[in-house]
C-alpha cells in the first residue's frame, strides 16, 4: 500500500516538473491562439450537430471563417452558408470560448464546452439568435476533424 502511494505520488511530481515552464520561454506566434495555459484553440474544426456541419477556419487577419452545409451533404460540396470576420471570445478563466458570426441580423455563436457537469455533454453547442436576441436554433455538436 504504501509502496503505491509513493509510486503515484513520484508520478505526480516528475509530471508536474515536465509540464511546469517559465511563460517567458514560450515564444508568441500568430499561429495558435492561446488565452489559458491549458487549453489552445485549433485554426480549424470540423464540427456535425443534428441538422448541420460546419467548419470554422482561422483566417490570416486572426478573423475567423464559418462554412456550412446541410448534415448529410459533403464537406467537399459547395457551403451552403459562408460567414466571414468572426471574432473568438474567451468565456471566463477554465478555457471555455467561443465563436461569434453576424449574418444578416443574426447571431451564430458556436461554443466550445471544455467544464460541463455532465461526462456526455458534446463539446461544441451551436446558437442562433435572431436581430431581437432571441435564440431560434440550439443544437449539441462533435468534432469531426481538428
Amino acid at each position: 500500500m504504501i509502496r503505491i502511494f509513493l509510486s503515484g505520488a513520484l508520478c505526480i511530481a516528475q509530471f508536474s516538473f515536465v509540464s511546469a515552464k517559465e511563460i517567458s520561454d514560450i515564444p508568441l506566434t500568430s499561429d495558435v491562439v492561446c488565452y489559458s495555459a491549458s487549453q489552445k484553440v485549433p485554426k480549424t474544426v470540423i464540427i456535425k450537430t443534428k441538422k448541420f456541419k460546419i467548419r470554422i477556419d482561422r483566417q490570416p487577419n486572426g478573423k475567423y471563417l464559418y462554412q456550412s452545409w446541410n448534415a448529410k451533404s459533403k464537406i467537399t460540396a459547395k457551403p451552403s452558408m459562408i460567414i466571414s470576420d468572426g471574432e473568438l471570445v474567451p468565456d471566463g478563466t477554465g478555457g471555455n470560448y467561443y465563436f461569434t458570426f453576424s449574418n444578416q441580423g443574426y447571431t451564430y455563436q458556436v461554443w466550445r464546452n471544455y467544464l460541463t457537469d455532465s461526462a456526455s455533454k458534446a463539446p461544441y453547442t451551436l446558437t442562433v439568435s435572431d436581430e431581437n436576441g432571441q435564440e431560434i436554433v440550439r443544437e449539441d455538436g462533435q468534432v469531426i476533424k481538428y
